[in-house]
């Protein structure tokens, strides 16, 4: 049984890049250019050693994927077609332990050449890092025949789907015979659903589910929304909120058949009989033990401060007790980063990282390392070419086999460092946002105090 997904890639390509006038010199053009960086940071992520074994499950379809990146970067440029969907980034899962990867692989490279090998360069991988095995294809926007792009609609999509089921039946795999229909999600939401993470969706439904239950009209749930930071939009054609620290605003219809604008008037209506009142469960929080005392440790700043901050205020990491304020929206939606940012804090802590200069010292460090145990790696490999014995061999495998791991660990240490320079200015941002909102809400709260104190509040009302 395989499912598949299939999205577009856009990140990085909000302006188009600059090519030289003369196309004579477009073998000089530099292709690390950020139009092209998120095209690079997929290629990368794709066929990462740690997921495919040493890049045994890699391969390239009408490109080489080594330099794939430079050449799909080549053909938009052939084209003048560097702006808009920078690739495709599709998917296609198995069932745990019906699939071996030779055969996993074989059927994404067979999926590949049949819907796209005549026109586009595709880089298929097939990761063997969870339980399920399954591949990665990364499709050019452009095609390097006529230099026509690739839409991807309701049909493309069918045809990707009735393919997959074909080769998995030619290989004697499962398919899934009757599929669910409906409102497909982005992979990401989907992703971290799968995970039982927190999508931003998902917290919007949490909220209203909170202000129904806290509602006997539709006006006490319009304003309970509001009183949660929500900005509404009432009386269009479909009923709209928009989450505090978001640009856009999201139709509660899109969040499910319950949240349509009648079917939270049916649901408002059935608090009113006891009978049918929902039983809230009380949230988790997730907590840390530390070991030693606060009044005589020495005083943390900089980027250590910064991250412990942060997971204090999205109510990780307890102070004195667990405040029973809530978490404001933008640091609830993190929390599907929750093993990743603590991951980070961690590194900063032990290795005593405060600035970003010392982050920017420990990073070169252990890439150093990793540069030095990969070329301990590539001499096992050309001592196994050359050596007959079958024992030595076997001892050079087992060598080659801990280095690898001792690589894959340094590899997530780097990646760990150029996530903290990231988000770091991103935490920042949302800490100087969250820090204001809770100004201006005491400000607003002091003068309703002030206000009922001369007036009283039966007399006080807003103009």
């Amino acid at each position: 049984m395989a499912t598949t997904a299939i999205w577009d890639v856009t990140d990085r390509l909000d302006r188009v890049l600059n090519y030289a006038t003369n196309p004579d010199k477009t073998e000089n053009l530099d292709f690390s250019s950020p139009d092209f960086q998120g095209l690079r940071n997929l290629l990368e992520y794709t066929k990462e050693d740690g997921k495919t074994e040493q890049q045994f499950y890699v391969t390239g379809i009408n490109c080489d994927p080594a330099t794939a990146h430079e050449q799909m970067s080549r053909t938009k440029l052939q084209f003048q077609k560097a702006d808009g969907i920078l690739a495709f980034h599709a998917y296609q899962a198995f069932a745990p332990g019906e699939a071996t990867p030779e055969t996993a692989h074989a059927i994404g490279v067979k999926l590949a050449r049949e819907l796209w090998g005549d026109r586009f360069e595709v880089v298929v991988s097939t990761h063997l890092d969870k339980n399920h095995l399954h591949n990665h294809f990364v499709l050019n926007s452009v095609s390097f025949k006529d230099g026509k792009r690739y839409y991807d609609n309701k049909a493309t999509y069918a045809l990707m789907r009735s393919t997959s089921d074909r080769l998995c039946r030619e290989h004697a795999l499962s398919v899934i015979e009757n599929p669910k229909r409906g409102k497909s999600k982005h992979y990401a939401e989907w992703k971290s659903e799968q995970e039982g993470k927190p999508t931003w969706r998902g917290l919007i439904r949490e909220d209203v589910d909170k202000a129904i239950a806290a509602a006997m009209t539709f006006t006490q749930f319009i304003a309970a929304l509001r009183k949660q930071g929500y900005e509404v939009k009432t009386g269009v054609k479909y009923m709209a909120v928009r989450p505090p620290g978001k640009e856009r605003f999201v139709r509660l219809k899109t969040l499910g058949d319950n949240y349509s604008e009648e079917a939270i008037k049916q649901r408002i209506l059935q608090n009113r009989n006891p009978k049918h009142l929902p039983s809230l469960p009380e949230p988790k929080r997730k907590r840390c033990a530390f070991k030693g005392s606060l009044k005589t440790a020495k005083k943390i700043t900089g980027l250590q401060a910064l991250y412990l901050h942060y997971l204090y205020k999205m109510g990780i990491l307890p102070k004195h007790h667990a405040s029973s304020k809530r978490t404001h929206f933008l640091l609830r939606e993190d929390l599907r980063y929750l093993n990743e940012l603590t991951a980070q804090t961690r590194l900063l802590c032990k290795n005593h990282i405060s600035s970003k200069e010392q982050l920017f010292a420990y990073q070169s460090t252990v890439e150093q390392k990793m540069a030095s145990l990969s070329g301990e790696r590539k001499s096992l490999y050309n001592r196994i070419r050359r050596c007959e014995d079958a024992e030595q061999v076997a001892a050079c495998k087992e060598q080659i086999a801990g280095l690898t791991r001792q690589i894959g660990q340094l590899r997530k240490e780097v990646t760990r460092c150029t996530g903290i320079l990231s988000r770091s200015d991103e935490i920042k941002e949302k800490l100087h946002r969250v820090k204001q909102e809770e100004i201006q809400q005491r400000k607003e709260e002091k003068a309703y105090e002030q206000r009922s104190r001369r007036g009283g509040p039966s007399r006080w009302y807003e103009p």
